[in-house]
């Protein structure tokens, strides 16, 4: 079929997949950044194995940043996850690099995560925190510590690993690093062995674990089934108070959902985010249709309706945030169902969601400091 028949899904796929394969292609130059390797999601250890017919090594799955780490000689330039330089922020990373990888040219790959008074992890928002700093750095570093796990490398000593497998890419990186930075790490095809690895993860403040095929090579920018992220999911209801009209695939649609909670004590619904993820095309038709019916007022790009549909969503943490009256913020919301059998008074709570964001610091650190003026 020839490209210019293709449905607009069609062209999309085809964008996506010939981007992903000249992604894949691209040769590696030191101090030039390279979108990172990317993981599905998987429900469990079981879908992972089911999948990976060569093996899986399950890494911790760390709450930090992504970093990349350049050096050739004295020069080191580290690169986040969205390619923005962030050498001066982290200087004891540079350091560290400089001291203590056995190698004086290489890309290596890692994860740097804060850690608190007890040397669990602290909230990602308050590793940010270290990114964003531009000035007061050497006061902010003894403030906010952090810990650096590596997990790839792509080039060592001029010679590029992508094309190696995981296996030969972790041998390498084993050989120039020490132990104690490696991404903890199991391979395994024991599910219950899995299932015991992922709560120490969890105890120990982490987000889950990375599954890794023990024969991927490395795939710049792409994402697929060679790497799945497995994380617990929690849940909590939700109301619908508004929704933005959507764009691109979703023009036509009310496809961005104000997701809100109950005050209990004065009956308001505070927003705690939004999400237009988790529905198919139908629910999105289905759900625009509702929500015209329940409009109380229209803001053009925003319409705001009657507190009347519930969704169960999914979520991976609950974060501070000045940004929403309730003070919360859901982190990466998704619509796992509509719950057409509860009313607005039956959706989750402010005070409900307090306790929930006081219960995640079972396995973290509290990070409390006023920043100056």
């Amino acid at each position: 079929m020839r490209a210019s028949f293709w449905t607009p899904l069609q062209r999309r796929q085809g964008f996506q997949a010939n981007s992903a394969t000249a992604l894949e292609k691209i040769s590696l130059r030191l101090f030039v950044p390279v979108k990172p390797m990317l993981a599905e999601m998987a429900d469990d250890a079981q879908q992972v194995l089911a999948e990976h017919k060569d093996g899986t090594a399950f890494e911790y799955k760390f709450d930090g940043a992504r970093i990349q780490i350049h050096r050739k000689g004295e020069k080191v330039r580290i690169f986040s996850r969205r390619l923005t330089d962030v050498t001066d922020s982290i200087p004891e990373i540079v350091d560290f690099v400089k001291t203590q990888v056995k190698a004086s040219e290489f890309l290596i790959e890692g994860e740097v995560v804060a850690t608190g008074a007890e040397g669990k992890p602290v909230p990602f928002q308050d590793l940010m925190r270290r990114f964003r700093r531009v000035h007061e750095i050497e006061d902010m570093a003894g403030k906010i510590p952090l810990k650096l796990y590596l997990f790839d490398a792509l080039q060592v000593d001029g010679k590029s690993l992508i094309d190696q497998p995981y296996t030969e890419r972790w041998k390498i990186l084993s050989q120039i690093v020490p132990g104690e930075r490696l991404a903890p790490r199991i391979i395994t095809s024991d599910i219950e062995k899995v299932e015991d690895f992922m709560e120490s993860a969890l105890k120990k403040g982490h987000e889950g674990l990375m599954a890794k095929s023990l024969t991927s090579n490395y795939s710049i920018g792409a994402r697929g089934k060679k790497w799945f992220k497995i994380k617990p999911a929690d849940k909590l209801d939700v109301v619908i108070v508004a929704a933005d009209w959507g764009s691109g695939r979703r023009v036509g649609w009310l496809s961005n959902y104000h997701l809100a909670v109950r005050d209990e004590e004065t009956g308001e619904f505070l927003v705690v985010g939004k999400t237009f993820k988790g529905l198919t095309d139908v629910e999105f038709e289905t759900i625009t249709k509702r929500l015209q019916e329940l409009r109380t007022r229209d803001g053009g790009y925003t319409v705001y309706v009657k507190p009347a549909i519930v969704a169960e969503v999914a979520y991976n943490e609950i974060q501070k945030s000045p940004r929403y009256k309730s003070g919360f913020a859901l982190r990466f919301a998704r619509i796992s169902r509509f719950r057409d059998d509860k009313g607005p008074e039956d959706a989750g709570t402010l005070q409900r969601l307090q306790q929930l964001y006081d219960k995640q610091f079972e396995n973290k650190d509290r990070f409390i400091m006023q920043e100056s003026k």
